[in-house]
């Protein structure tokens, strides 16, 4: 048994990769699942499409990977976070459609729950702002919309997970009901400094404790797949949200490292090590991960439109056939058009938090096309990271200078890492291991079997595939973040 199978369940897709006992990536399979918008702001996945994408991508990367279950030491969970389902504690099948992170439908719940004064506790126990971003209120939406929920769930007969713990449920033939402590944390019920669900936050959503998983470590036993799903049980030993499995796949396991990962949204995290940070700059304090029952917090800044920017170029516009195509075009664009992309598709992320600000182009010209908007798109993800960095450093004299660690699909776009190390002013790490997310899975799980190094071992053999140094002065970067701040407030006073 010298292999380790991560998941990767991700916003629009599903992935599986197997690593070696070296943590090398030997073969991997994907597959993408609808998207449904039901109503604007509002986004649905159907859990029945993540489950089947998942085993049937499981299934794949094994097969690929010339090996049987038999080989396959452990199993690792990586996820979107965030992202919530309600379902029936016998049959395992779901009252609703998953709410996805992305959705914003809960924003008037969020403002009432403001007015009344309850934001600042809230955020001192979970470190989380009041925004449909995180789980609670969508849970409670859940609770309160579909018929006799409530009263279900009062009388025990549901429960309530992210992908996570919905994954664990299924893979374990509803043995296991259990969550880590990073994907606990981003469900707005989770009290980060005590390390257990909340009942104040509880009792002001009205949702009844049993629904809720048990809490474990990132590297802890979470049970054993149920035997016929892949030929033999395999032991799930490793979960973490997906930005913090990136984390630790970036080996940032010290105190002041940080990552940024650019997939369908960009997500920095900063180690604070033991210290957790009250952020004075609407930044997020979180649970960076938790091992051997000793927590690590980080800051967060949270983008929700990165990549899926590039999407919208391509379905949306579809000006392009590729994301590949955005390099060609924003090498083309007219140096003399300065267009703004304030890509603001499902509001903006922090440190703005703003739920109900939309998109919007400035500085368009009769000469402004394909490429322009493709280069103002990349540049978005760009002037947006900067935001985050700037609010960190506000927030913590660790955050000051430093080398950015980058991942995720946007990040083997050279023109962007580019743009991106130009704009902050700071060089930009790409690691010889794009995979990062999945890595940090593999490596929990791996090394919980005993398989793989503890987390030194494991830093000591991080790599850097290529270096992005900052080539622009400090006037231009300046100028040019202050034009997009006030794209920014312009687009918000709409």
């Amino acid at each position: 048994m010298s292999h380790v199978v991560a998941i990767d369940q991700g916003t629009t897709s599903s992935r599986a990769i197997v690593f070696d006992r070296d943590m090398r990536p030997v073969a991997s399979a994907q597959q993408e699942f609808p998207q449904h918008f039901p109503a604007s702001g509002w986004v649905e996945h159907d859990p029945g499409d993540i489950w089947a994408s998942v085993l049937a991508t499981v299934h794949g990367a094994i097969g690929r990977a010339g090996i049987t279950a038999a080989g396959v030491a452990a199993i690792g969970i990586t996820n979107q976070r965030e992202t919530t389902l309600v379902w029936d504690r016998l049959t395992g099948e779901p009252i609703h459609r998953a709410i996805v992170w992305q959705d914003r439908r809960t924003a008037g719940l969020c403002a009432r729950l403001r007015a009344e004064g309850h934001e600042s506790m809230v955020t001192r126990k979970t470190g989380l702002l009041l925004d449909p971003y995180f789980s609670g209120t969508k849970l409670a939406w859940i609770l309160d919309q579909v018929p006799g929920a409530r009263a279900r769930a009062g009388r025990g007969e549901l429960l309530f997970g992210t992908i996570d713990t919905f994954l664990i449920w299924r893979l374990t033939g509803g043995r296991v009901h259990a969550t880590d402590a990073t994907n606990a944390a981003r469900t707005l019920l989770f009290d980060i400094r005590e390390n257990r669900w909340d009942a104040e936050i509880l009792g002001l959503l009205d949702i009844p404790a049993a629904m809720l998983p048990e809490v474990r470590d990132c590297a802890a036993d979470f049970g054993a797949t149920d035997a016929g799903l892949f030929g033999r049980p395999i032991p799930i030993l490793g979960v973490a949200g997906d930005q913090q499995a990136a984390t630790i796949g970036q080996a940032c396991f010290a105190p002041g490292m940080m990552k940024s990962t650019y997939g369908t949204g960009c997500f920095a995290l900063l180690n604070t090590g033991g210290e957790l940070i009250e952020s004075r700059s609407r930044l997020l304090g979180t649970i960076a991960y938790r091992l051997d029952g000793r927590t690590t917090y980080a800051l967060e800044g949270s983008i929700f439109i990165a990549g899926a920017v590039v999407q919208w170029l391509r379905d949306g516009l579809k000006i392009i056939g590729a994301a590949v195509e955005t390099r060609a075009l924003a090498e083309a664009a007219d140096p003399g058009q300065d267009l703004i992309l304030v890509p603001a598709f499902t509001g903006l992320g922090a440190p703005y938090w703003n739920a109900d600000c939309r998109g919007a182009i400035f500085g368009l010209t009769r000469n402004s096309g394909p490429a322009e908007l493709a280069r103002a798109a990349l540049e978005s993800v760009g002037f947006q990271t900067l935001d985050l960095l700037k609010a960190m450093r506000a927030d913590w004299v660790g955050a000051a200078g430093g080398v950015l660690r980058v991942d995720g699909g946007m990040a083997a776009s050279d023109w962007t890492m580019q743009f991106l190390a130009d704009i902050i002013g700071a060089p930009v790490d790409r690691p010889g291991v794009t995979e990062t997310t999945a890595l940090g899975a593999a490596w929990l799980a791996g090394m919980q079997a005993g398989l793989y190094p503890d987390a030194e071992g494991f830093a000591q053999g991080w790599t850097c595939e290529r270096r992005f140094e900052p080539r622009m002065d400090a006037a231009e970067r300046e100028r040019r973040h202050a034009r997009w701040q006030r794209a920014v407030r312009a687009a918000i006073s709409v």
